[in-house]
């Protein structure tokens, strides 16, 4: 169970992380990428972020693209939230596919 701190700090991170997300797919049109969840760890050095990918075929590059860029995100996220953290937690990404999931499984139930 996440603290209310964590919480607080996840919310704070998934907001930014979202903003700098839109600001670098803007030069790329016909995608988009949105952050759905964001979990912090307990001692909040860690954070995973959950990234939806529209369309859901570039996901694999875009999510090799975003890790290969790791460290710029980092900073630039740390630029944006350095007065309300002492310490920029580590990101680490990862593919949220439950839309396609969903869509999935009422494909079935159509059938």
């Amino acid at each position: 169970m996440q603290e209310t701190r964590q919480n607080r700090i996840a919310r704070l991170l998934q907001k930014e992380l979202s903003l700098i997300f839109q600001s670098q797919t803007r030069a790329m049109h016909g995608v988009m990428v949105s952050v759905t969840r964001c979990r912090v760890s307990p001692d909040l050095s860690i954070c995973t972020a959950y990234l939806s990918i529209f369309p859901s075929e570039k996901a694999d590059e875009l999510i090799k693209n975003v890790t290969a860029n790791e460290k710029t995100i980092r900073y630039e996220l740390g630029t944006r939230v350095r007065n309300q953290l002492r310490i920029i937690p580590e990101l680490r990404f990862f593919i949220d596919d439950s839309l396609d999931y969903i869509d999935r499984i009422d494909e079935l139930l159509k059938k």
